[in-house]
């Protein structure tokens, strides 16, 4: 039965054992599609973060998305254009129940502009990444890669750890709302600027947060005595990003590590300009949006050279996948790319060997089937510290958001063998219910974005969007049960393109040649795409594995 969801009390949280669908995977792909408005930021409108990231086009088109998965056959396939079902075509029962193409708009037209003329024509939505294919988990599904990545900085600039280091940022969204557990499960002292009140109470509430300074006189005197004492802490404070890191460099603070992930990819939807009041951008959101693009943008060169100030003192600063960097060089700050992107900077190593953001759903709604879990990849990886370190702590500490959920970062095979080994978890009764594994579309063949994921490629193949268009039709091929190829929207269209999977666990012999076939078909191409573009890792992991790769002369 659905459990009662206290933040958004109209969309209660899927779980039981009772059936609607004709059969677990529709009722698994439904689960999941209530499960995002569940965890969502703005569930009435649609809205599962980044400001327009929607689970589907209108509320018309969820009905009938909900309508349609209660009534077909495992021997169909449910087609979904920009978040509107436009067709239930017969195919096999090894097909993808689900196949689903948004936001992909034509190469000369995808822009932002174009992007809110057809959004406002309700001709196409914006799907995120994990939003509209119905992967989102909460804050939780980004929060091992948030924390992966302060742990690469601990390596690289502090010995190992963060204790007694500061580190700021900004943004308590559906996607920065990881930061400030990341950073305490660091060891580090974090303060995290938020324009709205509404979203660092919402984070303090569910335990992502500690502290709500009053001020910032009162924030950096909790980080000070944090970093004196060696004690991990999280602080947020209410207020403007673009006005508070440019204060704090006035102060001649310099932080230890310094990033952003505030919803700059969207100058009207997302990101706040600093001088007006939330309300009002809220209303010229729809009055006057080229106001509030030309006032975003001036912001974001602010916030942005207050950043640069950081690391021209030391700082280890870096781009958190926003778009910041690429806003701030159109408003002038032509020196914008000297903060490095995430990706390059501390992950490309493991997404040459396709480890990357692996996530699982308990389509049962109950915990006790992820700790059985957890039990189960401690057991079958003892040797994997990154994915033994991180479920020690996620049990410590990650709250359930929704549907109970586990995120780790493996990679080629890994995957694989666990999500085979949990469908014989529930083909023997071991678990309540089946299991929807799925992953971040930030993975190895999955994405294809110039200013996030592919950065600087070895060989230059940063803005060919073939891998992710590739890894779609493999996975298609391989008979996932949902695969969705995604472009951007709002500030992102024209940036990116990428792809994502579910396949169910549902203890059968079908399921299970599904997920090995699909798991593995999907990890290898992300092996491939980094051993064409030459990089050793991947080569040696394409000769170790034998995945297939097909070198030239």
């Amino acid at each position: 039965m659905p459990s009662e969801n206290p933040r958004h009390p109209n969309f209660p949280v899927p779980g039981g054992p009772e059936l609607r669908a004709r059969g677990w995977r529709q009722e698994a792909l439904l689960r999941l599609l209530e499960n995002v408005l569940a965890v969502g930021e703005n569930p009435d409108e649609l809205v599962v973060y980044a400001a327009l990231g929607k689970a589907a086009r209108s509320w018309p088109a969820h009905r009938a998305i909900v309508e349609t998965l209660l009534a077909m056959d495992e021997d169909q396939t449910l087609v979904i254009q920009s978040g509107k079902p436009v067709g239930l075509l017969k195919t096999h029962a090894d097909a993808p129940l689900v196949i689903m193409a948004n936001c992909n708009i034509v190469g000369r037209w995808a822009t932002a502009e174009t992007f809110y003329e057809l959004e406002r024509k309700g001709l196409v939505a914006w799907g995120g990444l994990t939003a509209g294919c119905w992967q989102y988990i909460g804050s939780q599904g980004v929060i091992q890669g948030t924390y992966e990545i302060f742990m690469r900085i601990a390596e690289r600039r502090f010995s190992g750890d963060l204790a007694g280091r500061f580190v700021l940022t900004a943004g308590l969204g559906g996607m920065g709302g990881a930061q400030p557990l990341a950073g305490r499960m660091a060891n580090a002292a974090i303060l995290c600027v938020e324009v709205d009140a509404a979203r660092a109470e919402t984070r303090r509430r569910i335990g992502y947060l500690e502290e709500i300074a009053p001020d910032l006189d009162a924030a950096l005197a909790m980080i000070d005595a944090a970093v004196a004492e060696k004690r991990p802490l999280s602080v947020g404070l209410v207020g403007n990003a673009a006005d508070v890191y440019p204060e704090i460099a006035r102060r001649g603070i310099t932080p230890d590590v310094v990033t952003d992930q505030t919803a700059a990819h969207d100058l009207v939807w997302g990101y706040v300009p600093r001088g007006i009041p939330l309300e009002t951008v809220r209303r010229l959101r729809t009055e006057d949006p080229d106001r509030l693009m030309r006032e975003s943008r001036a912001s974001i060169v602010e916030h942005v050279r207050a950043m640069l100030t950081f690391q021209a003192r030391g700082a280890e600063v870096f781009d958190n996948g926003n778009l910041i960097r690429s806003h701030a060089k159109d408003g002038g700050v032509e020196d914008a790319y000297a903060i490095p992107v995430f990706t390059e900077a501390y992950l490309r190593p493991l997404f040459c060997r396709a480890i990357g953001p692996f996530r699982w759903m308990a389509l049962s709604g109950a915990p006790e089937d992820i700790h059985a879990i957890d039990d189960l990849v401690l057991a079958m990886f003892p040797d994997n510290r990154i994915v033994t370190n991180w479920i020690a702590l996620a049990r410590a500490h990650v709250p359930f958001e929704g549907l109970p959920a586990r995120i780790a970062w493996l990679g080629h095979g890994e995957r694989t063998r666990l999500a085979r080994a949990v469908n014989g978890l529930v083909a023997d009764g071991r678990l309540k219910g089946p299991i929807a594994f799925s992953r971040d579309h930030l993975d190895a063949g999955a994405m294809a974005h110039p200013r996030i994921m592919t950065e600087n490629l070895k060989d230059g193949s940063d803005a060919i969007a073939d891998w992710p268009l590739l890894d779609a039709m493999t996975l298609c091929a391989s008979g996932a049960d949902l695969v969705a190829i995604h472009s951007g929207g709002g500030g992102y269209a024209g940036f990116m393109t990428s792809a994502g999977v579910t396949v169910i666990a549902d203890g059968t012999e079908a399921a299970d040649r599904r997920l090995a076939r699909a798991l593995t078909n999907d990890t290898a191409l992300g092996v491939i795409r980094y051993a064409d573009a030459g990089y050793e890792e991947a080569l040696d992991e394409a000769a170790r594995s034998e995945v297939g790769h097909i070198r030239l002369g």
